[in-house]
């Protein structure tokens, strides 16, 4: 498979680019970053510079032209409210459109899991952040692309365990890059699973089963 992946030099990106090319894909890493680079190219993955926020829908269509799937890992990252409207949300938008018009159907979205958060002292900014990224969602789910969008639990630098707890409806928990991105490469490698919204936490199921137990 031909996959981009927009925000590539993440944590999740950067993870999911090497499993993806070691199992034989062909990854673009979209990143704005010049000095992000070298660590999408390390992870096995082609560079592709991109500024979300300055960047045109059909530029990006360009990018996107002749691959079978898009993974949208994005995100400001804590910079402020402003850049979360811009990337986590008018940046995915963006990008739902670009693929559209690429023709590529193939859509999955790293979101953010509705508890995330819920068990410390939040703040306006944290809440800016979670009605972002619902509004991302329910802008994905509204299209005809071929989406699954995945909610995965407070994010670790753990190493993995190649398990996760996997549903439609799941316990809030933690859960390391390493398995996030091990369950979005088996998910784009299966085409069954399709207009679904999944929550990811750690768990004691192997990756792929959890994938195929979500197809009934």
């Amino acid at each position: 498979m031909k996959i981009i992946v927009v925000g590539g030099a993440g944590g999740v990106g950067r993870r999911l680019t090497s499993l993806l090319t070691k199992s034989g894909d062909h990854v673009t890493g979209v990143h704005r970053n010049p000095a992000q680079t070298a660590a999408v190219e390390e992870a096995g993955g082609t560079s592709a510079l991109f500024d979300l926020v300055e960047g045109s829908t059909e530029d990006l269509a360009a990018l996107l032209d002749g691959h079978d799937a898009v993974v949208f890992s994005a995100g400001a990252h804590g910079t402020g409210r402003d850049q979360t409207t811009l990337i986590d949300g008018k940046g995915l938008e963006k990008t739902v459109d670009a693929a559209r018009q690429a023709g590529v159907r193939r859509f999955v979205l790293v979101s953010v899991f509705p508890d995330a958060g819920r068990d410390l002292e939040t703040n306006e900014g944290f809440e800016h952040y979670m009605r972002v990224k619902k509004a991302a969602d329910v802008y994905l789910t509204a299209t005809d692309l071929d989406w699954v969008v995945v909610r995965p639990g407070t994010l670790t630098d753990a190493a993995g365990t190649g398990s996760v707890r996997a549903g439609w409806a799941v316990p809030y928990g933690d859960v390391p890059r390493e398995d996030v991105a091990a369950f979005l490469a088996a998910v784009l490698h299966e085409p069954r699973l399709h207009h679904a919204v999944v929550e990811l936490t750690g768990g004691d199921v192997p990756v792929d089963r959890a994938v195929a137990d979500l197809l009934g």
